[in-house]
């Protein structure tokens, strides 16, 4: 420590020391009036708490967020200071009126600084520009987009959002063009319906972006769903009554378009094979029958493909037609109410016999029957046209196609 102390070393040490005690103490110290320039010092408004309570405004669009300013005072004091030390303080407090509004400033120091001596020798800007805008809340649309994919065999409804719109609360200046509210989700490969918390942008109304600086919101994200759907294609079908010699065997069904594709939750589609759009009944026609019917499916599935109607063709084949004639003794009634009597008016009934050559062949006329069910007409007395149903005996194979009738008179006593 000896040598350390003898040392050239230690005496320049001891040197610097002195000195900046010296100058700490001249600093101090020093009266010497300076000027000085203060650079991004920031613009502070006061009074907006209240501003906003007690008048419902607030302040937007200042024309300028630092101020530069020269300050004069003594050096210990204006010297110390930097431009985060100082702020802009512009009193709002007293304003009554909205619209854009020029107030000057005044500095504000650190509260250990002693002010006495210190003056403003220049401030730039010298006013503050603003506007001074009523808070209004305003509801916007919630609208968006799905940026992914869904996987194969599945269909997407359009995106649902909830809550389906949002409240701002803000400036009326601030609120003017905003829109609606857009959210844009996705995921890749979607097979169940997908729901996932995303944020928003605020956008005009010709898309674009809009600052929600200033504004307050009722929520801060949304809620997205993208409902997804099962797709299936599915039979049509006709479904026949069998008669008049006809079957499954000897008629042949054409349906255009033979199926739809239709989507919906994979609990019902999971047991929907086909969709029966009509009931045919064979003996309403002899060869050829065409018709339109509309395909009926259930509310909780989409048709997908565009088609509202199918058209049923069902053609007989190997099949033939051929007319006899009925007499008036193979006419009769059954299920006659008690007390009355039934005259059958008609003499003879002309009707169209189907089946192979062969059977009809066999048929001859006093193997048919036409008899009329008077089961309905109870006490009803006077002149009826009443439907038959056409027996043919001995024939199995062989039917009467179309519709008959005969005039019977009910008679009491």
């Amino acid at each position: 420590m000896k040598k350390f102390y003898n040392s050239k070393l230690f005496y320049v040490i001891v040197a610097l020391l002195t000195s900046f005690a010296i100058w700490v103490y001249v600093a101090s110290n020093d009266q010497d009036v300076i000027s000085k320039r203060f650079d991004g010092v920031r613009v502070e408004f006061t009074g907006e708490e209240t501003l906003l309570a007690s008048k419902g405004f607030v302040i937007i669009d200042p024309s300028v967020n630092t101020v530069s300013v020269t300050l004069s005072g003594p050096r210990n004091v204006v010297g110390l200071l930097e431009p985060s030390d100082l702020t802009a303080s512009v009193d709002v407090s007293k304003l009554t009126q909205v619209g854009y509004t020029n107030l000057t400033y005044s500095i504000k120091y650190p509260s250990n600084t002693n002010e006495a001596n210190i003056s403003v020798r220049r401030e730039t800007p010298q006013v503050i520009s603003f506007n001074l805008s009523p808070v209004i809340e305003k509801t916007v649309p919630v609208r968006g987009s799905f940026d992914g994919n869904t996987a194969e065999g599945y269909t997407a409804e359009s995106p649902v959002f909830e809550p389906s719109t949002i409240t701002l609360r803000g400036a009326e200046a601030l609120l003017s063009d905003i829109s609606y509210a857009w959210v844009t989700f996705g995921e890749e490969d979607i097979s169940v319906s997908y729901t996932t918390d995303v944020p928003f942008t605020l956008m005009d109304s010709k898309g674009n972006e809009c600052s929600g600086t200033g504004l307050t919101a009722n929520v801060e994200t949304v809620k997205a769903t993208l409902p997804i759907l099962q797709i299936k294609e599915v039979a049509l079908r006709a479904e026949l009554l069998q008669g008049a010699g006809a079957n499954t065997e000897n008629t042949k069904v054409t349906l255009e378009p033979a199926s739809v594709t239709v989507a919906g939750d994979s609990a019902i589609l999971a047991g929907l094979n086909q969709i029966t759009v009509a009931t045919i009944d064979l003996t309403d026609f002899s060869t050829t029958f065409t018709e339109r019917y509309p395909i009926t499916i259930d509310n909780e599935l989409s048709n997908l493909s565009g088609s509202s109607e199918v058209t049923v063709t069902v053609e007989i084949v190997g099949l033939e037609t051929e007319k006899f004639t009925i007499p008036a003794a193979n006419l009769a009634c059954t299920n006659v109410t008690s007390g009355f009597t039934s005259d059958i008016l008609t003499r003879e009934l002309e009707v169209v016999l189907r089946g192979t050559p062969e059977d009809l062949s066999s048929v001859k006329a006093e193997n048919l029957r036409a008899v009329a069910d008077l089961t309905d007409y109870n006490e009803s007395a006077g002149t009826y046209i009443v439907d038959v149903k056409i027996y043919v005996d001995g024939a199995s194979n062989v039917g009467a196609v179309g519709d008959y009738q005969i005039s019977v008179e009910l008679k009491k006593g």
